[in-house]
């Protein structure tokens, strides 16, 4: 067929056509093609316009010739008579397929469950929550009737069927139901029917997982109960949760620590922003306590939230506060900023804050002034903030989790708080401090640690800090017979026993000692040990410091363990 029958043909089956050349340009256009391309019959001898180059490339690529349209290019017919070089581009209105494209990635990315069915009770639709939320692969049910795939734990129909027979949604329904494939799920859900033109189409569920919204009705009810007013003695607010933390609780004897310490003591006198860093368990919440304790906002409030443990729609509620019918049950409440008014803010973890909810916050730090979520007024308010942060803040803004400028905010002043194996002289005060704080707790009478456990604890790498030191010793109050008054290496973490046989004695070589009489693990972990000693004492010619390095622990430690195991240095290294 010749390509100008072509372009005549394609416009009566509603599909745009165009000749382009070799240059790019439009030598042809059917009257589809124009009104496509709001050409108004000017588009003949004209270049391509740039927005439009993606039809002449072989991609799916949608293209916008004005706003709220798109086009896609279709595969093209084969035509005799075109110009040398030239090429036919066959093009077709996509903007229902661009529409549909996108609100089914909206649909996919909302946090709440979502089915659709037909009006025959079909499923059409599952999205990616629901997905997770029953473990069902939508081509296993696409098709099938809801009655099929799920039935209610009480007998009941399904409410779907009910609001398309009925006409009418159904809202607030807290339902139990199993899946054919057996997985129980208890959410509440709303029920409505999809009507066009008067008639039923369909019917869709929005479901939220009861667990999720149980679990955030608990936060709530603890917030609100930490942070209902208290009677005082008079003095300063008396409102609020207080911090209970002072920088006389932070048990430490190392440099390191001391250098911490003293550095938040300085900042405490001051209103700047601080940033503390520091591995789980280090202790950021004790600084962050005895900061405010330390400073002239001691009389006010401290507040604190963990931004991770609370999803970002109700971040920002808490934070900021809402206004009556900002959405669907708001209610008129001040967010953590006034009411951390005078005092100061703890939010911890920042960097599990989303991205776009780190760019109000940086305004509300920029201007002190907070606007409440469906606000119109903003509100001064007068308040410390104090981050933790659990990563390196350059891998934090590296890794996008931490926007740079609101770095420069929180971080006015940085501190780092060492982890447990860069200060482990703390770990037999703080070992210590535990057993003392477990006797109170679990009524026991335990006196001391064994020498033999502490050596372990100083040749353990410590991932968890100072918590997984706490709930070792923990562990050990439980399980030691109430008649023992010292913990020994019998009764602390197996894990941890492991760690200093595999993982902290380096592999060196091993030397030939008389035989260790059969028995019990710690015998044998003492031959180990003695046999590393040995071997990196001779490497090392008797260099007591160089064979420390080797075996990463500490010249002192050697040099005690060198006098436990009666070892002659001299004798050793001459034979």
């Amino acid at each position: 067929m010749d390509y100008q029958d072509s372009l005549h043909l394609l416009s009566q089956c509603g599909l745009g056509a165009l000749v382009l050349s070799g240059d790019g340009t439009i030598l042809a256009v059917n009257e589809t093609g124009d009104r496509l391309l709001h050409g108004e019959g000017k588009l003949q001898g004209r270049p391509l316009p740039e927005q439009m180059l993606a039809l002449s490339m072989e991609s799916a690529a949608y293209v916008c010739p004005a706003f709220g349209e798109y086009l896609l290019r279709c595969p093209s017919p084969e035509v005799s008579g075109l110009p040398e070089g030239a090429q036919l581009l066959v093009f077709r209105d996509a903007t229902k397929d661009a529409r549909h494209d996108m609100l089914m990635h909206v649909v996919n990315k909302m946090s709440d469950a979502m089915l659709l069915c037909d009006a025959e009770s079909r499923i059409l639709l599952l999205n990616d929550p629901l997905i997770q939320m029953e473990s069902i692969e939508t081509k296993n049910v696409l098709g099938e009737n809801v009655s099929v795939v799920y039935s209610m734990r009480d007998g009941t129909d399904m409410n779907i069927p009910e609001v398309i027979r009925t006409r009418k949604p159904k809202l607030n329904h807290r339902q139990h139901y199993t899946t054919r494939y057996g997985r129980d799920v208890d959410a509440v859900s709303n029920h409505y029917p999809v009507i066009q033109n008067g008639q039923v189409l369909g019917g869709f569920s929005i479901h939220k997982d009861w667990s999720t919204v149980n679990d955030l009705h608990r936060q709530l009810i603890d917030l609100r109960e930490k942070l209902r007013t208290k009677p005082t003695d008079g003095k300063g607010k008396g409102n609020t949760l207080s911090a209970k933390y002072h920088f006389e609780d932070i048990i430490h004897i190392s440099a390191s620590m001391n250098k911490a310490v003293s550095r938040c003591r300085q900042v405490a006198q001051s209103d700047s922003s601080v940033m503390l860093y520091g591995e789980t368990g280090t202790g950021k919440e004790l600084f962050a306590q005895s900061i405010h304790n330390a400073s002239r906002r001691a009389d006010g409030p401290f507040l604190a939230i963990n931004c991770a443990a609370i999803p970002e729609n109700l971040l920002e509620s808490l934070l900021f506060g809402t206004e009556k019918g900002a959405y669907t049950g708001a209610e008129r409440r001040p967010g953590l900023f006034e009411q951390a008014d005078g005092g100061t803010l703890l939010l911890d973890e920042i960097n599990s804050m989303n991205i776009n909810l780190q760019a109000k916050l940086l305004r509300v730090l920029q201007d002190g002034m907070v606007r409440r979520v469906g606000g119109a007024s903003e509100i001064r308010v007068n308040v410390r903030v104090l981050s933790n942060i659990n990563i390196p803040t350059y891998q934090a803004i590296e890794e996008n989790k931490l926007r740079r400028d609101l770095f420069y905010r929180l971080g006015v002043v940085n501190i780092n708080i060492p982890p447990l194996r860069e200060r482990r002289e703390d770990i037999p005060i703080l070992a210590k401090t535990f057993i003392m704080q477990c006797n109170e707790k679990m009524v026991r009478n335990v006196q001391n640690i064994d020498e033999a456990v502490l050596e372990q604890f100083d040749a353990y790498g410590w991932p968890g800090n100072v918590r997984e030191l706490q709930h070792a010793i923990e562990y050990a109050m439980n399980i030691l017979p109430d008649d023992m008054g010292i913990i020994t290496p019998d009764y602390i973490p197996e894990h941890i026993s492991h760690g200093v046989q595999q993982e902290q004695i380096p592999a060196v070589r091993q030397t030939v000692i008389p035989a260790a009489p059969e028995g019990s693990l710690h015998t044998a972990i003492h031959g180990m040990e003695y046999n590393s000693i040995c071997a990196a004492l001779r490497e090392s010619g008797g260099n007591i410091s160089e064979a420390a390095r080797t075996l990463q622990m500490s010249r002192q430690n050697l040099q005690y363990r060198i006098k436990k195991y009666q070892i002659d240095v001299k004798k050793l290294c001459q034979s």
